[in-house]
């Protein structure tokens, strides 16, 4: 377990180190512009490259070595990093707070650039996992992933918050610049014992086989066990709707607070990850982990409701951290499953399709919720029917037009769920992962 734990820490850092980054920007810009369109696009822009490039990201994984994958991963974060950084130096402070600024935009894309190439350590990870630890205890590990998640909000939150305050996004790319070095070379030094993916594509004959992204073998693969598609198609609607919390939860605690009193009220709740963690690596998932993640979807979207029913801090800190507490069981409870039922020399592929497909939805909502709530919903809750019908006890103003975008789409995912955990899918996929032998265990 040596090994993995090692990966599990470097990880930890390069995703503080991205995440802050990603955080730090989303801050900046709503602090500069006050644009929640601008926030949305930002968001939006995230989801769309993550759902464009996750497939090719596995197929990456699948054909070479694991942790070179994740080498080259940090090498290009730290190219985005340096050019942002080189552009905001050269660039007139004024062109950089302009909506209508192309400069602006092409800074904002280098540094998604840079976080999106960490990516692919969320899809070498997972198998990583299937590699380095026994199959009874995957869904623990799966927990460890979720508690050093947990940490990474922890920490990225209050980070990036104290970063825009007081260092602007100079002072953020330098410090991810210096974190992204450490993580390099700390992981040229742990030693992973993994099966060479050549192996696995060699043809009759003995020659090297294509190396490919095979969308096709991965669908068939994906098809082949009765229910995994309406598992990925569920976390694709689940995404559909959190697209809504990536796009507005910022704009939404910055109109209460503070960027810094923001920044550590999200570093208190991300604590919710670190408990999560740890009552996964102790408990486990349960002998159905498609159980757990219903359960935990009912108890996520039933929070997203009812949060925002009054413009309290304290009911929005209630509302992340149980939000948060239970995500890393929905996560781990899919990482278990497919690694018990895939094929191990093709898991990269179905993580990164997984990811692909899952993450398509949430750019869709996230481009449309920041002009949908900025220029009808904020309206309809300022001084349109939604205030003269519902303001007397729901609350007017542009917060509350926020506000009934999540109740919204709480009860939305709240149906979903009620339908998918009584669906025939649910049940033949825990039948599958039920009856599956341990036929994922890597060769070599």
């Amino acid at each position: 377990m040596r090994p993995f734990h090692h990966l599990l820490a470097n990880n930890l850092v390069a995703n503080v180190t991205n995440f802050t980054v990603w955080f730090a920007v989303t801050f900046w810009v709503f602090l500069e512009t006050r644009s929640v369109f601008a926030t949305g696009m930002i968001a939006g822009l995230y989801l769309v490259l993550t759902a464009g490039l996750a497939f090719w990201l596995g197929s990456l994984v699948d054909h070479n070595l694991k942790k070179r994958v994740m080498l080259g991963s940090s090498l290009a974060s730290a190219a985005f990093y340096s050019a942002a950084l080189a552009l905001l130096v050269l660039t007139p402070p004024a062109q950089l707070t302009a909506l209508s600024a192309p400069v602006l935009w092409i800074f904002i894309g280098l540094v998604m650039g840079g976080v999106i190439a960490g990516n692919v350590r969320a899809i070498a990870l997972p198998t990583l996992v299937t590699v380095l630890v026994p199959e009874d205890r995957r869904d623990r590990a799966n927990g460890l992933v979720g508690m050093a998640t947990g940490i990474g909000f922890l920490t990225t939150s209050v980070i990036s918050g104290l970063l825009v305050a007081w260092g602007g996004m100079g002072g953020t790319l330098i410090f991810a610049l210096a974190l992204t070095a450490a993580v390099f070379l700390h992981l040229r030094f742990v030693r992973v014992d993994e099966p060479d993916p050549r192996a696995a594509s060699v043809n009759a004959d003995g020659t090297p086989g294509r190396r490919r992204v095979d969308l096709r073998g991965t669908l068939l693969v994906v098809g082949a066990v009765p229910g995994l598609f309406a598992l990925i198609l569920f976390a694709t609607f689940n995404n559909f709707l959190g697209g809504v919390f990536m796009a507005l939860m910022d704009a939404y605690g910055l109109s209460m607070m503070k960027v810094q009193q923001w920044g550590l009220l999200w570093g208190g709740v991300s604590t919710a990850f670190i408990l999560s963690g740890i009552v996964i690596a102790k408990t486990g998932l349960g002998g159905n982990p498609l159980r757990t993640l219903m359960i935990v979807n009912l108890i996520a979207w039933s929070t997203a409701a009812l949060f925002t029913l009054q413009p309290s801090v304290v009911l929005l800190a209630a509302g992340c951290f149980i939000w948060m507490f239970v995500g890393p069981f929905a996560e781990a409870a899919e990482h278990t499953t497919l690694q018990k039922v895939v094929p191990f020399e093709r898991q990269g592929r179905v993580f990164g399709f997984a990811q692909s497909v899952e993450q398509a939805a949430s750019p869709l909502t996230a481009f449309l919720i920041g002009p949908l709530t900025q220029f009808v919903v904020i309206p309809f809750m300022t001084d349109g029917v939604g205030a003269e019908a519902i303001g007397g006890w729901f609350g007017t103003g542009p917060a509350r037009g926020i506000a009934l975008v999540f109740t919204v789409a709480g009860l939305i995912g709240l149906a979903a769920t009620v339908i998918a955990f009584n669906s025939t899918p649910y049940r033949r996929l825990s039948a599958a992962y039920r009856a599956s032998t341990t036929t994922t265990e890597p060769a070599g």
